[in-house]
């Protein structure tokens, strides 16, 4: 068949966050670029997210679409119906936006999560979100339901509205963006008796056992198709090491499974546009990179130095990091070799320790800032010859793209997206764009950092696999293409079955 001649799916996105409205990690950022990636490209697609206490109705024109929305709480006492508005944004270049209002769980808040009552905040969002589209003259063919926070959509899609005449055709994709996070509790340490199998039915939104509830699971278990952030990593969560428990379920849906590599906005990381470096540059201009790097060792308290092997890291300060690999090789790495590190993230004061103890050893060549600054990154990327993920496990990664795309070469662990996005340099054959190392192990680390060391020492070589990092193509656009065959194959599937 002809593409011309296919109809296109309508697609609604449902997530907790979304940029530039709310957010308060990546999802927020994927649920900005990835909709307007795949509207530019011709899809018929809208978002949905609650609006939070920080959201402005006047400045971003919100205007009312729906009043009064009765959205059932299945409580058969006192309150059968918790009252939401439906009100949407409609910029000329974002994508179409609803925001499910309500004034105890959403306006009164002005964080997106971290409340005791989570459950029912985002049991009202999955509840709401299906009764809006019942009533709303535009309905989805495919919703993408985010992360846990959602998980009951698809649920409440093949039990409560399974024979709803508009509800029971919809497709339900589920995005997983990180599999730790199921629930409002930790799992791992949950009782036999009080585990969720995901069979019992979905508890009144009052209930306590509904903070007991593993949304994640029941979302993997309802949905027509799972997505994950990279193809390694959805191969990953099958394995017991990766799968958080969920490995077994995980394994049994096998076949619905698809890993989809994330984009990044080319705009916002150009060094040749870029606002935040001192010196824009391209891959026509390398020489200039040099200026970055001695405004970088600058801003660190560093000594300025352009020969000396500069290594950056931003993230969050974490287990998943690789922080304690990286302390087992601080004496040797920074005692012997012509190296300095710099880095910049928020975190957990045991791993930001880390950092500190070793800027006490070495103040020549360790600098780090512990506040997240939205400009700092891009002096990184631009000023770092290297950039360092020797992450534990790590879904996608985006930071390893924003930095290649400034020609600074990443020293990774070979886990999730970092493996479908980085290639192993070989300098037989002159090729890859990248360090890696397999096992979680320190002296791998300590042997991928001496050899990304040696080969800067040869210019010429360095310089052609700056040039391969910064030829990747990772944007927005090729994601979104990925999902469109999704999206076409989730429609296939589920015409076979009705």
């Amino acid at each position: 068949m002809n593409n011309s001649t296919v109809k296109k799916p309508k697609i609604l996105f449902v997530a907790s966050e979304a940029a530039p409205f709310a957010q308060a990690g990546g999802l927020g950022g994927v649920m900005y670029s990835l909709p307007l990636a795949l509207k530019k490209l011709g899809q018929d697609v809208r978002l949905i997210i609650p609006r939070y206490g920080t959201i402005n109705p006047q400045e971003y024109k919100l205007k009312i679409e729906l009043k009064e929305l009765k959205v059932p709480t299945d409580q058969p006492g006192s309150y059968p119906y918790l009252i939401c508005n439906v009100k949407k944004s409609n910029g000329k270049e974002a994508v179409p936006t609803y925001f499910l209002e309500n004034m105890e769980y959403y306006e009164k808040r002005a964080n997106v999560y971290g409340y005791s009552d989570d459950h029912i905040r985002w049991v009202l969002f999955c509840r709401g979100v299906l009764e809006f589209i019942k009533k709303s003259s535009w309905k989805p063919d495919i919703i993408v339901a985010s992360d846990w926070q959602t998980g009951l959509i698809p649920n409440y899609l093949k039990t409560t509205y399974h024979q709803d005449p508009d509800l029971s055709k919809i497709t339900v994709i589920f995005a997983i963006h990180n599999l730790q996070y199921q629930g409002m509790c930790d799992f791992n340490f949950a009782q036999e008796t009080e585990r969720d199998s995901g069979q019992e039915p979905i508890p009144d939104f009052f209930n306590p056992r509904l903070a007991k509830l593993n949304w994640m699971l029941r979302g993997i278990m309802y949905s027509d198709l799972i997505a994950t952030v990279s193809p390694t990593y959805a191969k990953e969560i099958l394995t017991s090491e990766y799968g958080e428990g969920l490995d077994r379920i995980l394994s049994e849906k096998r076949e619905k499974i698809h890993g989809i590599l994330n984009g990044i906005d080319y705009n916002n990381y150009n060094p040749g546009k870029s606002p935040h470096i001192p010196v824009q540059y391209s891959i026509k201009s390398l020489s200039k990179k040099g200026e970055n790097k001695i405004q970088l060792q600058n801003k660190f308290g560093l000594p300025q130095n352009k020969e000396v092997f500069l290594i950056g890291m931003v993230c969050r300060f974490a287990e998943q990091k690789g922080f304690e690999l990286l302390e087992q090789i601080i004496d040797p790495l920074f005692k012997n070799l012509p190296i300095q590190l710099v880095c910049v993230g928020e975190g957990e004061s045991k791993y930001k320790g880390i950092i500190k103890n070793a800027m006490e050893k070495f103040p020549e060549k360790i600098g780090c800032f512990y506040q997240f600054d939205s400009a700092l990154p891009h002096l990184i990327f631009a000023g770092a010859d290297s950039f360092l993920m020797p992450s534990k496990f790590e879904p996608c990664g985006i930071t390893q793209m924003q930095a290649m795309r400034y020609g600074c070469i990443p020293i990774a662990r070979e886990t999730g997206g970092l493996a479908d996005t980085i290639t192993n340099f070989v300098p037989e054959k002159g090729e890859g764009d990248g360090f890696l190392f397999k096992n979680y192990d320190s002296s791998a680390l300590l042997i991928t950092i001496t050899k990304a060391l040696t080969t800067f020492g040869f210019k010429p070589q360095w310089e052609k696999l700056v040039k391969r990092a910064m030829k990747k193509d990772f944007s927005w656009t090729k994601s979104a293409k990925e999902y469109i065959k999704l999206f076409n194959l989730a429609l296939k599937q589920n015409s076979h079955q009705s």
